[in-house]
């Protein structure tokens, strides 16, 4: 009921009342009747309807959709304007700055991204298109990885229950060359290192060492880890004019020529002793076939190998490896040969700025650009290695090198006593943020500034000077470095090196595998012939063949259903 109608109900009720109490209920019921049509009618005058146009577009449903729609855009609008005002002031944006700068974690992610304006996300494109940072700790707000995480992993099986690939989020290759730095990144403390030359050296304490690393006597070891701006260390090649020349480990004059030339990145490998055979890289870009050149280390042995077999020509290339022949092998153990590339690329590429080890018997199945964007440029770093699968103490991995014959166990305990007297301890949660001490050697990823150039230099003179498992020596020769300076090493996870290596098997090893046995087809068994046989005929069962009615019916069932699907 209406408002007016219930007052008009209402009075006409005081009417009656009233003329009930006078007695006079006749006339005053007339009186009522006209007094109320009187005031219907005012009622109705002021209660006409709209016109009909009017009426017609106001009770249109479209017509009322259109116009909540416009009222919703009016709101949104207004609260856009708003924010956009609020996100602009001084505290929110040294709010996002903050955000901006918290480093990259595998599978953790930012929320900055959640609180940026349209004119911080225009700021952040640029920004990683050209990147204004050396490496790339402070990732952009934008960066296509920054939400990554790590997926469960997957269970155990029996055919492989060794370690395992992890996924690896890398950027597109356009975009991880367009994140390589500008410059070179600030080498603490350390900024201008030589290397000591000596035409003859001489061993003057009974510790090991060659006349290609040049004997450092324990002063000059000790005095090596004292870092200084300038500083002269033995770093091999300690004959001869220059690395390659008359050194020891020498390279014909064509390859000394190509070993100078600059280059941004190079990839290199070797293989001594014929002890691995040659894994052609995939995956690789176009950009990286141009502009980076694969370098193979191959001893004369190796080189003669692969004559024999017509793997190589004139041209000196199998697949994209440059092989390059080492002349005058300074040892006599080809791993320890090895070392000499591995640990020493910056002698020999004086004028490199980033370089990917890989060892022999691994295939690089990732592109160069996007490896160095995830683990070194990513995460504002200048040395990359893995960390080993299963083991982190050095002096597991001493008794484990002996338990597999990796070296004569005397010269193993020898060196890790040693190492006990300089002040080598298990590793424990003490050590954190370092997560391991023993590495997965088989990779480095590094770019060439006086620091790193140091550490490989004094980690090569104490695989010269000890065995050749680099393994031990890593992990006394980063501490005490990490005591002196500022700088620390990017240690990655093991299944993520796997990602982008895929590791074989040594020539040896594959030799003494069997060939691979060719796949059997099996073929569905032929079916029974029933012409000639009478229908419904059973033949009687003997002795424990004999069955109950029902599990005869559930067999010829099956055998039925058998018979369809072949």
């Amino acid at each position: 009921m209406r408002y007016n109608e219930w007052r008009v109900s209402y009075g006409l009720l005081q009417n009656i009342n009233g003329a009930i109490a006078g007695g006079g209920v006749s006339k005053s019921l007339s009186n009522v009747r006209k007094s109320s049509t009187k005031m219907l009618s005012v009622i109705r005058e002021k209660e006409r309807p709209l016109p009909n146009a009017w009426y017609r577009y106001i009770g249109c449903r479209k017509f009322s959709m259109l116009l909540l729609i416009a009222f919703a855009l009016l709101v949104f609008a207004l609260g856009s304007f708003v924010v956009n005002k609020d996100s602009t002031s001084p505290n929110v944006l040294q709010r996002i700055g903050t955000l901006g700068t918290v480093p990259y974690v595998n599978g953790g992610h930012h929320e900055a991204s959640q609180i940026l304006g349209e004119k911080d996300k225009k700021k952040d494109e640029n920004r990683f298109q050209i990147p204004a940072f050396k490496g790339a700790s402070v990732l952009p707000f934008r960066h296509p990885c920054v939400n990554f995480t790590f997926p469960p992993p997957p269970p155990p099986t029996r055919r492989r229950l060794g370690p395992r690939p992890c996924p690896v989020c890398y950027l597109p290759v356009d975009q991880a060359i367009a994140s390589m730095p500008s410059s070179s990144s600030a080498s603490p403390v350390l900024h201008n290192l030589t290397y000591v030359l000596n035409e003859n050296p001489i061993k003057s304490e009974p510790h090991g060492g060659s006349d290609f690393g040049g004997y450092p006597s324990l002063k000059q070891r000790n005095d090596s880890f004292d870092i200084k701006e300038s500083m002269a260390v033995h770093c091999g090649f300690i004959k001869g004019s220059k690395p390659g020349h008359g050194t020891g480990f020498d390279f014909d004059e064509s390859d000394l020529a190509e070993l100078q030339q600059f280059h941004d990145i190079i990839v290199a490998s070797a293989i001594f002793g014929n002890y691995d055979v040659i894994q052609q890289p995939q995956n690789i870009s176009e950009e990286a076939k141009k502009n980076i050149p694969f370098y193979m280390f191959v001893d004369e042995e190796t080189e003669a190998f692969m004559k024999n077999r017509s793997i190589l020509s004139s041209s000196k290339r199998v697949g994209l490896w440059r092989i390059v022949v080492v002349h005058n092998v300074p040892y006599s153990d080809a791993r320890r040969n090895g070392k000499v590339p591995k640990l020493l690329l910056h002698r020999i590429f004086p004028n490199v700025r980033y370089s990917i080890w890989i060892d022999g018997k691994l295939q690089l199945v990732v592109d160069p650009y996007q490896v160095l964007e995830r683990f070194l440029w990513r995460q504002n770093a200048n040395f990359a290695i893995s960390r080993h699968y299963r083991r982190f103490d050095v002096f597991v991995e001493a008794e484990a090198n002996k338990a597999a014959g990796k070296y004569d166990n005397s010269s193993i305990d020898e060196q890790v006593d040693f190492y006990k007297i300089e002040g080598l301890t298990p590793y424990s949660e003490a050590k954190l943020p370092i997560t391991s001490d023993v590495p997965e050697g088989c990779v480095l990823i590094k770019e060439h500034i006086p620091i790193t150039n140091l550490f490989t230099c004094l980690w090569f003179n104490e695989v010269d000077c000890f065995t050749s498992r680099d393994q031990l020596s890593f992990a006394i020769v980063r501490d005490k470095i990490m005591t002196k300076v500022d700088w620390s090493i990017n240690m990655f996870l093991d299944c993520e090196r796997r990602n982008f290596v895929i590791q074989s098997y040594h020539r040896d090893l594959l030799e003494k595998m069997p060939p691979p046995v060719p796949a059997v087809v099996r073929r569905p068994p032929a079916l029974p012939n029933t012409r000639g046989k009478t229908p419904g005929k059973r033949i009687p069962r003997r002795g424990r063949d004999r069955r109950s009615g029902s599990s005869r019916h559930c067999k010829a069932a099956a055998s039925n259903r058998d018979r369809n699907f072949f």
